[in-house]
């Protein structure tokens, strides 16, 4: 799992050079390190990935997270194929992919606004969150118009547009929430419970295809951001869920002490709309 795994975390990043800047986690990373994490939200296109000419990862199916890797800062040549493609055939994807030091992200592989792949790089905040609160940070990463985010049947989250994302500290607990077309009551995904634990910084990813009825949800999390007694590494487990339209986001990280949040969330915006 170890250098295999670190490098293809980095062969699907293909897109662009991650330039990050962010709150130092709990603990310091190493120098000359990074932890990256790749999602893969191109429905249909199972791929292999290939870094300078080697094979690091086969059968990467879509609507997969892997967990936070640690990754060697530096520029890699990236390839990725269809599966079973490669090396000798056209690659579907073909970028020179630089790693900086000290970075948490996650790269995404997804569809545009109208439904062409690409791979957009999201910062991962894991500075730490007050006292009895979660981070709740929503990714547009779906070919798809604009959307609310609703908790309660109330929008948190106004006109996300593809691939921007919005962020907010919340207090811990399972939200009642729903992914409705931007400014109207249809909704194109949900409504669903989410579980937020304390401490903890969830990023949830609406991908697919609106066009072709298979939009759905990944749901990742990570640990270690509360701010009392004491943190733990950020970057956590980097667990990830998985869910579709018709399905519930399930209660994961449910934890002791979590209250049922009903209504509107309340909570503080910590960032706005970036991307």
């Amino acid at each position: 799992m170890s250098s295999r795994i670190h490098l293809a975390v980095a062969a699907s990043a293909g897109a662009c050079a991650l330039a990050l800047g962010m709150t130092a986690p709990a603990m310091a990373q190493e120098q000359d390190k990074a932890m990256v994490s790749v999602f893969h939200g191109i429905p249909g296109m199972t791929v292999d990935v290939y870094a300078n000419g080697d094979e690091l990862l086969s059968d990467f199916k879509p609507g997969t997270v892997t967990d936070p890797q640690s990754l060697d800062a530096g520029t890699y040549d990236i390839q990725v194929f269809e599966a079973g493609k490669g090396p000798e055939g056209t690659p579907a994807l073909e970028k020179k992919v630089e790693v900086p030091e000290g970075a948490n992200a996650t790269v995404a592989a997804h569809l545009s606004a109208d439904g062409k792949p690409q791979l957009t790089a999201f910062v991962n905040d894991v500075s730490q969150v007050g006292a009895g609160q979660s981070r709740l940070t929503v990714r547009h990463v779906a070919a798809a118009p604009a959307v609310d985010v609703r908790a309660g049947g109330q929008p948190v989250f106004s006109n996300l547009t593809n691939p921007k994302e919005d962020t907010a500290e919340v207090d811990a607990g399972t939200v009642n929430a729903d992914v409705v077309l931007a400014g109207t009551d249809t909704v194109a995904i949900g409504p669903a419970d989410l579980s937020l634990e304390e401490g903890t910084s969830n990023v949830v990813y609406a991908w697919g295809s609106a066009g072709d009825k298979n939009l759905a949800l990944k749901v990742q999390s990570f640990s270690g951001m509360a701010s009392a007694p004491q943190g733990v590494d950020a970057g956590g487990s980097g667990a990830a869920v998985t869910t579709n339209s018709s399905d519930t986001w399930p209660a994961w990280a449910a934890a002791a002490g979590v209250v049922t949040v009903t209504g509107v969330l309340t909570a503080r915006r910590v960032a706005g709309r970036r991307g």
